[in-house]
């Protein structure tokens, strides 16, 4: 590790911190219906399509309601793009001449961009044309993060209210989300992007000729546009194999910066919009604090891990000094791949500039740990926002054990039924995780997909269930997934993970919407406090360190000591 290294690293949280505040507070402005410098533009637009769709902006819908409409928008959804990639050798920009996709990879893919998991199980320049990545994956990518968003705000909106039966409109979320806050974003970054050296054409390829004389065929297409949006809604799927370690996706060292604060900006901003709209910003910034707390240590870990080397390689020769560079790009580095690990998988993004599978054992554990807690870290586009609700629900409550009093968030009683709601949507992840992981571990089929024997084998299986079900889509790689098991099983943990977490969150709105918000008193345990902030990463941890720290021990923790001890597998 350098000091140049960690110079970068904190330049990069610098910047990113400085993008909260004055995003947050426009994204408060935009979803409390407020006028914004971009409304006299897209306000026309807005209302044509509540017109066009029969939408009611004034109507609001309760928790059930809202969750239903979610849920059969996401339906619609998969079937839709189910049918693109079907029908795929039929429709039109396909310079490539891909015929359809194999069902159970179509099942899976449909899935993985409707759950905003991105999980993907092809190579994008060899499997999907230009069609198919433009109408059908690049569409579910701004509407999978304005679901997220839109979730996100029917839970704020039960904290703002009191002795509520409603939690707003899903269709006016989705549709302010993705108008006023992704397509600008993303149009903004996709310019950049190009002006960095990414391509954006609808051409298949072009032929370049090697310096020994051969012909080599490179792949292009609209990869900007897909790029942008990628990373603004937490998505991950790369419109090439090899995601952001290709050129054509993040050529330079400044397109490494931007890839990276792109991720964590909405994102980020979505916590201090929750502090504001609730009327108590310190309550934003607290949840900031806690996912900073991680993501730095994360990335500290990770570097410190990789720079140290593999013994093994140090063995054979290899310089020292550069540490373990296996499956890492030169143009990055150790520093900027370990933040851009930690970041990718502290969110729900799973794009990467590196090959995790090729990481040390430490090292490549704590990208898979920070999924296991939670993905709120700050998590996917609105769902990390939720899911850190959840957790401090579960917080408070604690608190309240302690000190024998009725635990209380932001003026809100928690009592038996939130408590309830909160422990389902928390086991959701372990069991989806661990559940199919064991079963994987033991079926000749599904154990001969993977690439590697002992340890580092179990930790393929693991890891590819973990960010399914944690709807991230980052993978060791070393698995061979696109066979009907894995392409079923890694869509029904991306679905559990999504819908199954997201609808007992909503039921726990519901409730809270209709308690009374009461004034904070003498007793009130305050949750904007660096008291609160050490509690809440408690809870994180012991939480993902219980259910998970069994499995971590037979995989990533055993290979460590395996490499120390100059063993290969």
């Amino acid at each position: 590790m350098t000091f140049n290294g960690w110079l970068q690293i904190g330049l990069l949280f610098l910047v990113v911190l400085t993008l909260i505040k004055p995003l947050g507070l426009y994204m408060a402005r935009v979803f409390s219906g407020e006028r914004t410098f971009l409304s006299p533009i897209l306000r026309p637009v807005e209302a044509g399509f509540y017109a066009v769709s029969g939408v009611d902006p004034k109507k609001e819908q309760g928790w059930l309601s809202f969750t239903l409409s979610m849920l059969v928008f996401n339906a619609l959804g998969f079937v839709l793009l189910y049918a693109i990639l079907r029908l795929q050798g039929v429709l039109p920009f396909n310079p490539q001449g891909f015929g359809a996709v194999p069902s159970d990879l179509a099942f899976n893919t449909a899935v993985s961009f409707v759950t905003n998991t991105n999980w993907q199980s092809y190579g994008g320049e060899t499997t999907m044309s230009n069609f198919s990545q433009m109408t059908g994956l690049s569409v579910q990518n701004f509407l999978s993060a304005a679901t997220g968003i839109a979730l996100a705000l029917g839970v704020t909106r039960a904290f703002m209210r009191s002795g509520a039966s409603t939690l707003g409109n899903f269709w006016v979320d989705m549709t302010r989300a993705t108008l006023y806050v992704l397509l600008p974003l993303s149009i903004i970054v996709a310019l950049a992007f190009v002006a960095m050296g990414l391509p954006q054409t609808l051409d298949a390829s072009m032929t370049a000729t090697t310096l020994e004389g051969a012909k080599q065929t490179i792949a292009l297409g609209p990869i900007a546009s897909q790029e942008a949006i990628k990373q603004l809604g937490t998505n991950g799927g790369g419109f090439l194999n090899v995601n952001a370690a290709h050129p054509f996706e993040n050529p330079t060292a400044l397109a490494d910066y931007l890839n990276i604060i792109s991720m964590l900006s909405i994102s980020s901003a979505l916590l201090y919009m929750f502090g504001q709209l609730v009327g108590d910003r310190r309550q934003g910034w607290a949840f900031v604090a806690a996912c900073g707390f991680f993501l730095i240590v994360g990335s500290g870990i990770i570097y410190w891990a990789e720079s140290a080397g593999n013994p093994i390689h140090l063995a054979l020769g290899l310089d020292p000094t550069l540490g373990n560079m296996e499956g890492k790009e030169i143009r990055f580095g150790q520093a900027m791949t370990a933040v851009y690990t930690a970041v990718t998988t502290g969110l729900s993004d799973g794009g990467v500039n590196a090959m995790l599978g090729s990481f040390t054992g430490i090292g490549g554990m704590i990208p898979m740990f920070l999924i296991h807690l939670g993905e709120v870290l700050p998590g996917g586009v609105g769902s990390g926002l939720y899911g850190m609700i959840v957790y401090a629900i579960l917080s408070v409550f604690v608190a309240g054990l302690m000190v024998g009093r009725t635990p209380e968030l932001l003026g809100k009683k928690i009592e038996s039924r939130e408590m309830k709601l909160a422990m389902l949507s928390i086991l959701i992840l372990p069991v989806a995780i661990l559940g199919f992981a064991a079963i994987s571990a033991v079926l000749p089929f599904a154990v001969a997909s993977i690439g590697t024997a002992g340890p580092h084998g179990l930790s393929e299986i693991l890891y590819a269930f973990t960010s399914a079900a944690g709807n991230n889509g980052s993978a060791f790689g070393g698995l061979t997934a696109n066979t009907p098991w894995y392409n079923t099983t890694l869509g029904i943990g991306m679905l559990l993970g999504r819908f199954a977490y997201a609808v007992p969150v909503m039921a726990i709105a519901g409730s809270i919407a209709a308690k009374t918000r009461v004034a904070p008193s003498a007793g009130t345990f305050p949750t904007h406090t660096p008291l609160f902030v050490g509690l809440l990463i408690g809870i994180i941890l012991i939480l993902g360190g219980l259910q998970f720290f069994p499995a971590l021990a037979l995989g990533p923790i055993v290979e460590h000591f395996e490499m120390l001890a100059g063993q290969t597998f």
